[in-house]
């Protein structure tokens, strides 16, 4: 198999790192300013269990590419697709371009509409969802993976080739039976990527923090009322059911710590991919995050109040918010 990672950030470098140091043959697709540490150093991928090992620069499982023509794409290759929601229509057109009919393109992207989107420009591949659970942290040539999780695939005959491959490179994989409600549960999770990057602490210092965890519990629980209106179960993605989470988030910090420590198993340093986003001046995730949230509202003739409020911030000059003037913005 040719894993092809299109999109070499955080998220692309981690699983396609693991991929390398296995063995596997990997191309990493993505900008000059984000290859060029790796060319220079190798790739060094590490975790929070103590996995560490550097992949060097010019390793024949290792190549890097401007663009995924580059890449040269064959019948053996699988893409890997990483990159931000906000560009998943110039990749679906670049896919189309480069990979036959019928190439395995997984998206390793964050958000639930993706999929949709890249099978409207490119019909002829065979697009599949997939769900990243944890944090990554990309500086230069050193990943990290900062929290713990599982990935998770969209059932096909491709992914239940790709599955051993990945478990046996230190990528636990497991195919659920319903990706569509996996990507709703992971969207709930990720409603802290902008109360965490609004905050500007790192992920552990934010959850320890109540009143950004209000705020985050009540983008989850006007969420879970417009996608009850919907019909959908989001599927339960962390040790605490969806529909317990935002009640576990409001409580005291002496129960939550107690109550909640697989979620505080986080490195110190870890902050969301919206954070460094702000701070690159990108532009952000929001959309395909509360953004999604308030379109579903509309489908479903509500209002998602909270979560348009977050879009609005995050969609205007960099702000540092503390929890409580959050809070109060949002009239939590």
């Amino acid at each position: 198999m040719h894993f092809i990672v299109l999109g070499a950030g955080a998220i692309g470098c981690y699983v396609g790192g693991r991929l390398a140091a296995h063995g596997q043959a990997v191309t990493l697709v993505g900008r000059a300013h984000a290859l060029q540490p790796i060319a220079a150093h190798g790739l060094r991928v590490t975790d929070l269990d103590g996995f560490d090992h550097t992949v060097p620069a010019g390793a024949p499982a290792l190549r890097l590419a401007a663009t995924l023509a580059e890449a040269a794409p064959g019948a053996d290759s699988i893409v890997l697709l990483c990159v931000k929601s906000g560009a998943t229509e110039s990749a679906a057109r670049e896919l189309a371009a480069a990979c036959a009919p019928g190439t395995p393109v997984i998206s390793l992207q964050n958000g639930v509409d993706n999929v949709a989107r890249i099978q409207a420009l490119a019909p002829g591949l065979n697009v599949l969802a997939g769900m990243v659970p944890y944090n990554v942290v990309l500086r230069g040539a050193h990943v990290h993976r900062a929290t713990a999780g599982h990935l998770q695939l969209q059932r096909d005959a491709a992914t239940e080739r790709i599955a051993p491959v990945f478990a046996a490179a230190g990528l636990a994989t497991v195919l659920p039976p319903d990706i569509r409600a996996v990507q709703w549960g992971k969207l709930l999770l990720n409603l802290n990527n902008p109360v965490n990057a609004l905050s500007n602490l790192p992920l552990r210092q934010e959850l320890l923090d109540r009143n950004c965890r209000r705020v985050f519990a009540a983008l989850q629980s006007e969420a879970l009322g417009v996608m009850a209106r919907a019909g959908i179960t989001p599927a339960k993605v962390t040790a605490v059911s969806p529909t317990l989470l935002p009640a576990v988030l409001r409580l005291p910090n002496w129960l939550f710590t107690r109550l909640a420590k697989r979620m505080l198993q986080i490195d110190a340093t870890a902050r969301s991919s919206m954070w460094d986003d702000l701070e690159a001046g990108r532009v952000t995730e929001i959309d395909a995050l509360c953004g999604a949230v308030v379109r579903l509202a509309a489908q479903q003739g509500m209002a998602a109040p909270l979560n348009a409020r977050m879009c609005e911030l995050l969609g205007g000059p960099r702000l540092r918010l503390g929890g409580a003037e959050m809070r109060r913005m949002l009239g939590v």
